[in-house]
């Protein structure tokens, strides 16, 4: 069967070759398509499963692979790898695909980055999916993330990038079977031609986090989300469970922006997939009131 869609390519402000997915939309009227960008070691196959569905509700889908992962180039300079700059690179692939306005869906470090691109453009954003993000994170959360992004990993076999990924992430998905981690490893390894297996994103992602020291890890985005959420459409997606977006910091970003949507996903860490039942209704409510 064919693939639900085509390979994308752009370039970034600085030379370098970055690729996108590119779900082309089911019949209706034209509307602002979807910008869908991952977390800090993911990749666009985090949204292959909630990706179709928008498309096929009539409204064109762009899961980023953003620098440094999936099919996107490394940067030469790792200091490259901030969300200033990733948000620069998403306004490139939309000056390049001729695309002027558009919804983002932002999975926690993607949350970020449309919050950063809502700094730069405005305009460009016509409303906003936050996945289990804010403009304030909890410690824990990030630490345990900071523990293992960037750091070796040696396997040998898909069983082993299966155990990884459940030894990442069962504390986020708990109900998840061996076929589920099975399908998790797949898309956040890949093969390589000589039959190596290894994790799908540069470990030097890493280096700006350690660079910025402890301080960093917390950084004050209130400013950026309300200029997000008190401005334009804005739906908020929470993991029950979640380390990293905590319920109290849920209540402040509801209090500030009191005509933002909210959903919460019971039984789920950081960050839902966007395919349970709660997250994709509240999703296609939320994207059925947009023109």
């Amino acid at each position: 069967m064919a693939a639900a869609y085509v390979e994308r390519r752009w370039k970034s402000p600085d030379g370098l070759d970055l690729f996108a997915r590119d779900y082309a939309p089911g019949p209706g009227p034209a509307r602002p398509p979807v910008i869908a960008i991952h977390g800090l070691t993911r990749n666009s196959a985090d949204f292959e499963a909630i990706a179709p569905l928008l498309a096929q509700s009539g409204r064109r889908v762009l899961a980023v692979d953003v620098r440094g992962r999936g099919l996107s180039d490394r940067a030469p300079d790792p200091m490259t790898y901030r969300p200033d700059v990733y948000a620069a690179d998403v306004l490139a692939l939309m000056d390049q695909a001729a695309v002027g306005r558009a919804v983002f869906m932002g999975t926690s470090m993607g949350g970020l980055i449309t919050m950063a691109l809502t700094a730069l453009r405005p305009k460009a954003v016509v409303a906003a999916i936050l996945n289990d993000i804010g403009p304030e994170v909890a410690p824990e959360g990030l630490a345990r993330i900071a523990a293992y992004s960037g750091q070796p990993v040696e396997i040998d076999s898909w069983a082993d990038a299966a155990a990884y990924a459940k030894r990442i992430n069962a504390v986020a998905f708990p109900h998840y079977s061996d076929a589920d981690w099975d399908a998790f490893a797949r898309r956040i390894f890949r093969q390589g031609p000589d039959g190596e297996i290894g994790l799908d994103y540069d470990p030097d992602i890493s280096v700006p986090i350690r660079a910025a020291g402890a301080k960093a890890l917390v950084p004050n985005l209130w400013p950026m989300f309300r200029r997000l959420a008190r401005n334009r459409p804005t739906l908020l997606v929470r993991g029950g469970a979640s380390d990293l977006l905590s319920a109290d910091i849920a209540a402040r970003m509801r209090k500030a922006a009191p005509a933002m949507a909210y959903v919460e996903v019971p039984g789920i860490g950081h960050a839902p997939m966007l395919d349970e039942p709660e997250a994709k209704a509240a999703i296609f409510e939320f994207l059925a009131e947009l023109n």
